[in-house]
């Protein structure tokens, strides 16, 4: 793995652009010290931050705008009273600074399959749960939605939970990054804003 590792980066080196970056072989997180088989897909990914139309599969990376009203279509049941939607809209300030757009990238097929990971565990800890997590890529102007987490339980308690548990895994573990453009120019964001 640190062979192949160096090699990329010696022919590439703008891929890292000085910053830190974690290992995915065949789409899941790996340390420097695994080792790599014929085949196997290696991805060097940044670290995390953040089709068709409309998004009616419950995990979704997509270009196209987000609808909460797909979300909700996704997670709605008669047989469920407590019903949560997060948004996470591009705002116009941050970091003290103006924001004039984002930019957001990702390692789409491996992005899905972690959302996907984090809404099956939580669907079997908040059991009965139904939950839709999608995500925009792409390029964002000031109050687009960059993503959209919608929960659905029986009851408030376990929705509200499970939708906060959803967003704050997605910030942490997908490999979706974002780019700001400022009046001063543009930054990757590493942290978790």
């Amino acid at each position: 793995m640190r062979d192949a590792i160096a090699r990329i980066l010696k022919e590439h080196p703008l891929i890292a652009e000085g910053r830190q970056v974690v290992i995915a072989r065949n789409r899941e997180y790996v340390g420097v010290d695994e080792p790599l088989a014929d085949g196997d897909e290696l991805a060097l990914i940044p670290p995390v931050s953040g089709g068709d139309a409309r998004t009616l599969a419950p995990i979704a990376v997509s270009e196209a705008p987000l609808s909460v009203d797909d979300a909700l279509a996704l997670v709605r049941d008669d047989a469920f009273g407590g019903v949560v939607v997060f948004l996470g809209t591009v705002r116009s300030r941050s970091r003290g600074k103006r924001i004039l757009h984002l930019e957001y990238e990702a390692y789409a097929e491996m992005a899905e399959a972690k959302m996907r990971e984090i809404a099956e565990r939580l669907a079997r800890e908040h059991s009965p749960l139904r939950i839709a997590m999608h995500h925009r890529v792409g390029d964002l102007r000031i109050g687009d939605i960059a993503v959209v987490v919608a929960a659905a339980a029986p009851h408030r308690d376990a929705a509200f939970a499970a939708a906060r548990a959803a967003i704050d895994e997605l910030k942490s573990i997908v490999p979706i990054w974002k780019k700001e453009y400022s009046d001063d120019g543009a930054t990757w964001i590493e942290d978790h804003a």
